[in-house]
């Protein structure tokens, strides 16, 4: 698996909307709180701040209105070590913002972000700093469901053929059913994410959106373009597709507090053993430790091992790894 392909080293640019968030603290149903967290939520700047906080270099791409929750995004976003100089200030529009709503089937979501100040990105923002830069793109399928501006940014992004395009893209489906009510998530979807030279996909939301008998060569065959097809089995394992074979690493197990952004601190890790020249194994472990941070809290993101952890988990024999456990508990499904 030594030769696979992998983008050039150099900054990522994530592209996308990130939104205020509040939370029941403690976690419980939203007719029952008391009182409310607000935080910041949003899939591509989860995967710049795990980026970040993996020592790669990442930029953070959007609008946000000119209001105090647009104001506590952009502050909670650059303190994390993400390069926000290029996040525009809409005077006209607000901060998208989301409410979480526990229950004991997991967390629902419910968004606030029609109109909002990232939903009138478009393609133009290609053009300048900091994509002409990059060496890596990272866009997901939420980014085309908030308008057609932004349905037409992303498919500008992935217009050109890969060896034709200065940047490499990564593309996470990142499938949200509530946000795509016309019903064309499906074709969309698959269209966009066969451009990509990179694609993370979770096993559920691919059977959702394309076939429930779905597997990972079903999959292949249904995605033949990317370069490298990542299929994520929630909590069981991770499997990367490439030019160079198939490569499946177990889940770490661990007890989980919420799933809500572990497939972004995934695509993190993958990403960055990606960059950093490691094997596509290597670059799987590195995901699920991640990945294992998110699980153990209550919001988007959760403080990573130290260096030295991470890589003595990284070098673990395969038997040990299979073995090992992220913390105490279940595991439970994520994509």
């Amino acid at each position: 698996m030594t030769g696979a392909w992998r983008p050039a080293p150099g900054p990522v640019v994530c592209v996308g909307e990130t939104m205020a968030a509040l939370a029941p603290d403690p976690p419980r149903p939203l007719a029952d709180a008391e009182q409310l967290r607000l935080s910041v939520a949003g899939a591509e700047s989860n995967v710049a701040v795990y980026l970040a906080d993996l020592g790669i270099p990442a930029v953070w791409l959007s609008a946000l209105g000119d209001d105090p929750l647009g104001h506590r995004v952009r502050a909670a976003v650059a303190a994390a070590g993400v390069d926000v100089s290029h996040v525009r200030t809409d005077p006209h529009r607000p901060t998208g913002l989301l409410l979480k709503n526990p229950g004991r089937t997991g967390t629902r979501v419910h968004y606030y972000r029609s109109g909002s100040a990232a939903s009138a990105l478009g393609p133009g923002l290609l053009d300048g700093e900091p994509v002409r830069s990059a060496a890596l793109l990272h866009l997901t399928g939420i980014t085309p469901a908030l308008s057609p501006s932004c349905r037409d940014l992303v498919a500008r992004a992935l217009a050109a053929p890969a060896a034709e395009r200065p940047y490499a893209v990564s593309f996470d489906v990142n499938h949200r059913a509530a946000l795509w009510p016309d019903g064309t998530a499906a074709t969309v979807l698959r269209a966009l994410a066969d451009r990509a030279d990179i694609v993370f996909v979770g096993l559920d939301e691919a059977r959702d959106l394309w076939g429930a008998g779905l597997t990972v060569t079903g999959l292949r065959e249904l995605l033949p373009g990317p370069r490298i097809l990542v299929v994520k089995d929630g909590a069981r394992a991770a499997t990367a597709v490439t030019a160079a074979g198939v490569c499946t690493v177990p889940a770490l197990r661990t007890a989980v507090l919420e799933p809500v952004g572990a497939g972004d601190a995934f695509a993190a890790g993958f990403l960055t053993g990606l960059l950093r020249g490691e094997t596509p194994a290597r670059s799987l472990r590195l995901g699920h430790i991640t990945a294992v941070s998110a699980l153990q809290v209550t919001g988007d993101h959760g403080p990573l091992p130290g260096a030295a952890e991470i890589e003595r988990l990284l070098g673990l024999p395969a038997p040990d790894w299979a073995r090992h456990r992220g913390g105490r508990g279940a595991a439970r499904a994520w994509r």
